[in-house]
């Protein structure tokens, strides 16, 4: 299991919450299990909770990412992972180019924790071999106040789609 430590972007501070950490997980059937752990969660708000359903727009509120591009450093995808329950899957030609919908014939399972949220993703279908990885977060505090968390940020507005997000590498799944 690797553990990662998110930054909030510095022009956009929170109030309350001192951190988000990302522990990952790789199964031999090609699943990541993610927990993504905010420390200092009491004034967080989280979305209410829903059925499990594929929705546009979750970053607009709390919202936990995983952004996956592959060799050619061009082609990528990104997944939103909402407390609700809700999930996003998109994939990108380029730098925040093309976006499209990722078919997804299996639907994340996302559980709300009191703290954040853990996740099973099944990452079959996607290509094999090693992959960048960006691991976001969008915080948002009671008062409306949104904070935005990466393992890394470019110099300016807060951009989860940027190369230098993708700080760490996920390593390739063991195929059964």
């Amino acid at each position: 299991m690797n553990r990662y430590s998110l930054l909030p972007h510095p022009d956009h501070p929170p109030a309350a919450v001192r951190g988000v950490t990302v522990a990952l997980r790789m199964t031999d059937g090609g699943d990541v299990l993610l927990t993504y752990t905010i420390d200092g969660a009491e004034r967080v708000v989280m979305p209410e909770r829903t059925s499990p359903a594929r929705c546009d727009g979750l970053w607009k509120t709390t919202c936990f990412e995983l952004f996956l591009m592959f060799d050619d450093e061009e082609h990528y995808v990104e997944f939103n992972f909402s407390p609700s329950g809700a999930w996003a899957a998109y994939a990108f030609d380029g730098y925040r180019d093309g976006m499209a919908e990722l078919p997804r014939d299996i639907v994340p399972h996302v559980e709300r924790m009191r703290d954040g949220v853990t996740v099973d993703c099944d990452l079959g279908g996607l290509p094999h071999g090693e992959l960048l990885l960006s691991l976001t977060a969008v915080i948002e505090e009671e008062g409306g106040r949104r904070s935005f968390w990466a393992l890394a940020h470019p110099p300016g507005t807060p951009d989860f789609h940027h190369r230098d997000c993708f700080a760490a590498r996920l390593p390739a799944p063991a195929r059964s």
